[in-house]
């Protein structure tokens, strides 16, 4: 197609009448188009309606390991709130186990409270607020990471001289 999208007929040709082919093939490129054009609409909602199914089990996922992480904390406290009781007559030593019990319960009831958009702009405002420590952080968590992964992964077997002996 030289100039155009659809083939069109040379005004006064006598096949620009509805019967004639070129009249029949601009029909069938429009039928395409409009077809193609449906098609395309479709994709693109279920494409939509995809993203919004992954987006409800990322934040069910999330609120679901929120909850889980609320609640460690919040048996870790008891736990040390049951600790201090061996402490009953070291007032000082059991005024901090009860004190770090007290804030292990404000941080649990903290999770709990918060949605993940308010976590994700804290941890965003941290970022930007010390953007070295998180730099710093990252670094220490790969490396961790790399030793980690290290550590696990199976022995060889033998030693590489092991094949040459006869």
């Amino acid at each position: 197609m030289a100039a155009s999208e659809f083939p069109h007929p040379a005004p006064g040709d006598p096949s620009a009448t509805h019967d004639s082919p070129g009249a029949r093939q601009q029909a069938d490129w429009r039928g395409l188009k409009g077809d193609v054009e449906g098609l395309a609409d479709v994709a693109a909602e279920q494409g939509r309606g995809l993203l919004d199914a992954v987006r409800v089990q990322a934040q069910d996922y999330v609120e679901q390991r929120k909850n889980d992480a609320a609640g460690q904390v919040h048996d870790l406290a008891r736990t040390i709130r049951s600790s201090s009781k061996d402490f009953d007559d070291k007032p000082n030593i059991k005024a901090f186990f009860d004190s770090a019990a007290d804030g292990l319960e404000q941080l649990g009831s903290s999770i709990e409270s918060r949605s993940f958009g308010d976590f994700y702009a804290e941890a965003e405002s941290f970022a930007r607020r010390a953007p070295v420590a998180v730099a710093v952080g990252t670094f220490v968590a790969g490396l961790l990471a790399a030793r980690f992964i290290k550590s696990s992964s199976l022995p060889p077997e033998g030693d590489a001289r092991d094949g040459f002996r006869g």
